[in-house]
């Protein structure tokens, strides 16, 4: 494999502050200790990457310097493997890493957050041992999708389903879609699935899902998965969970808040429970899921976009005029 430097310029997308996103085009950086050459294939715009570019910042990070979003990305390498990448960087020595939940290290450096740059360029150098090869059935987009299959897989696992007992998933955008599936495939049901968009409703009950309130469908239920970020689902997620029920907060809401009626929450004596990124093995059970067919990552993705094209691509998830915006740099 070459590990020399990339002759031509680096193509990216930097974000100097909020709405301010250009395209450059910049020297090839320099690898660190463990990391192998990335020539990026596809990058999935996420919420998160929406409150990037919105606001300039997400929770307490803010734009620092020029930042290089995109954390959803796969790649190939210098001998063509397709691979696609855990974006989060655990320091390894915390507490968090040594009890083997690196997902919640506080010292990650996490691609396109805060002062690392993400995959919305051209090249890239990223840590040989976070990258997953992907199966030849997969394309470079589906590898992009892995991620947040990934943080799916995390959400559902934090809920603890048991035999037998319903779930609701309220915000059926990707990630929402997702737990839809990932439900489905464990064998939960029934899904209510609730979503005001009529096209993403649509793609929620092509997966599996049931209308809420549509007939034979449960006043309450046992687990309900918020991923929509809004303090209205956030309401919507406590009036639906049954008494002793779990409600597990996956969406990342505007302005850093939520909030709710605590005299429900209490009465019912709910658990309520926030779900982050997704941990190591995730992203090799994902790629187990996809492979076999048992989740359909390539239904999601309704729009693509060349990495010249990345304001329009940031303007079609503003409008959330689809499910899953890709950009190809």
């Amino acid at each position: 494999m070459r590990i020399g430097l990339d002759p031509e310029p680096v193509e990216a997308a930097r974000l100097h502050a909020a709405g301010d996103l250009r395209i450059v085009r910049e020297a090839p950086s320099r690898p660190g200790p463990g990391e192998v050459r990335v020539h990026v294939a596809a990058v999935g715009l996420c919420g998160s990457d929406l409150h990037w570019f919105e606001e300039g910042s997400i929770g307490e990070a803010t734009v620092g310097h020029p930042l290089v979003l995109g954390h959803e990305f796969s790649g190939r390498l210098d001998d063509g493997r397709l691979v696609a990448a855990d974006p989060a960087i655990p320091c390894g020595s915390c507490p968090a890493c040594l009890a083997g939940r690196e997902h919640l290290c506080e010292r990650s450096r996490f691609a396109g957050h805060s002062v690392t740059d993400g995959g919305l360029r051209s090249v890239l150098w990223w840590p040989e041992h976070l990258l997953r090869e992907v199966p030849p059935t997969l394309s470079a987009e589906e590898g992009a999708l892995l991620e947040p299959l990934g943080v799916a897989l995390h959400a559902v696992d934090l809920a603890a389903n048991r035999p037998g007992e319903s779930a609701a998933v309220l915000g059926c955008g990707p990630i929402g879609l997702l737990i839809v599936q990932v439900l489905r495939d464990a064998g939960v049901a029934p899904i209510v699935v609730a979503e005001p968009l009529r096209h993403r409703l649509a793609a929620a009950l092509e997966m599996g899902g049931t209308e809420a309130g549509s007939p034979g469908t449960p006043d309450e239920v046992d687990v309900v998965f918020d991923a929509a970020g809004t303090d209205e689902a956030v309401t919507t997620a406590i009036d639906l969970a049954r008494p002793g029920g779990r409600v597990v907060l996956v969406g990342i809401p505007p302005g850093d808040r939520t909030s709710y009626r605590a005299s429900v929450a209490r009465r019912k004596e709910l658990t309520m429970q926030h779900a982050r990124r997704m941990r190591a093995e995730d992203l090799d059970r994902a790629i187990e899921l996809a492979a076999a067919g048992r989740v359909d990552l390539a239904r999601l993705v309704s729009h693509r976009f060349q990495l010249e094209e990345v304001r329009k691509a940031f303007g079609t998830l503003e409008a959330r005029a689809g499910i899953k915006v890709i950009v190809t740099p």
